[in-house]
């Protein structure tokens, strides 16, 4: 029995599927079911499969309902399989309820200097393929990423615009609030030196001043174990920036998410685009290419 249960009859000699090489390719003849008559089917061992050959049987006698290559141990072989592969071994053809058992003739094996030369060729096939067609290809992706850098910049356009008025009005906003802390400071050591000299005495401000510092270290602390950041004005100065900017954002309907989005896909493109411009200026083979990247 084949594959699932499938009967068919008992094997059936070589001498019915035969094959042969004519110019160096193998050729299976086989006799066709329906129209009873001998019929050739070239095969390329490097590129043909097991799938596409029975395709070409099934196609050349359309009473072909069945058509499956079995190992001689009856598993199934895959029809990815590559017929180069195929041909190493017997295997056996199975067409409709028939079984055709399949030797396939030993070929001489190359000296080592035609094994040199056929490698030498294949080489020079490679050389010529990845001359005549990676550039085109690189140059048609140049092309997509330039058409793709086009849009991402016609969308961020009107986002940019927007973001820069609201990055202004942010920076605005922050640099008053450091005058006015200035402003502040200035106010309170006046206030001090005031208290100090002509209304009380050192003996009484001194104390005052005490706690003072001390309440503005224990601000500085507070603001610590808030933002998990030391107090360095720099560092408070854009967080509070941060803060004006989303306040901002939300105010003008301004996606800060999908800018952050499109400006990283912007500089993905830009980056991919380099790449792809360095072994193109260069003109590197695939292998140099990958090498570098």
């Amino acid at each position: 029995r084949g594959r699932e249960g499938a009967p068919y009859s008992t094997l059936v000699p070589s001498d019915e599927v035969t094959i042969s090489y004519r110019h160096g390719l193998p050729v299976i003849t086989l006799t066709l079911p329906t129209r009873s008559e001998r019929c050739r089917f070239p095969v390329k061992p490097m590129m043909t499969t097991v799938g596409a050959f029975l395709r070409d049987v099934q196609r050349e006698d359309k009473g072909i309902e069945r058509a499956e290559v079995l190992a001689t141990d009856g598993s199934k072989v895959s029809d990815a399989t590559l017929m180069e592969v195929l041909l190493m071994n017997d295997f056996k053809l199975v067409i409709n309820s028939t079984a055709y058992s399949v030797s396939p003739p030993v070929k001489d094996r190359l000296s080592s200097e035609r094994a040199t030369e056929m490698e030498d060729i294949r080489s020079l096939v490679h050389r010529l393929f990845v001359a005549l067609h990676l550039e085109d290809h690189q140059i048609r992706k140049e092309r997509e990423l330039l058409q793709k850098l086009d849009h991402l910049k016609e969308e961020l356009l009107p986002l940019e615009q927007m973001k820069a008025r609201i990055a202004d009005s942010a920076d605005a906003k922050t640099s008053r609030l450091l005058w006015v802390g200035l402003a502040l400071m200035s106010t309170q050591g006046g206030a001090l030196a005031w208290l100090t000299w002509w209304v009380y005495s050192w003996d009484i401000m001194e104390p005052v001043t005490f706690f003072i510092t001390y309440g503005s270290a224990m601000a500085f602390y507070a603001y610590f174990v808030v933002t998990k950041q030391d107090y360095v004005y720099p560092a408070a100065k854009d967080r509070q920036f941060l803060h004006y900017f989303y306040q901002k954002s939300k105010t003008h309907n301004f996606n800060v998410e999908r800018y952050n989005k499109l400006k990283e896909d912007l500089a993905e493109a830009e980056e991919s685009l380099r790449r792809l411009r360095q072994p193109l200026h260069l003109r590197l083979p695939i292998q140099e290419i990958n090498d570098k990247d």
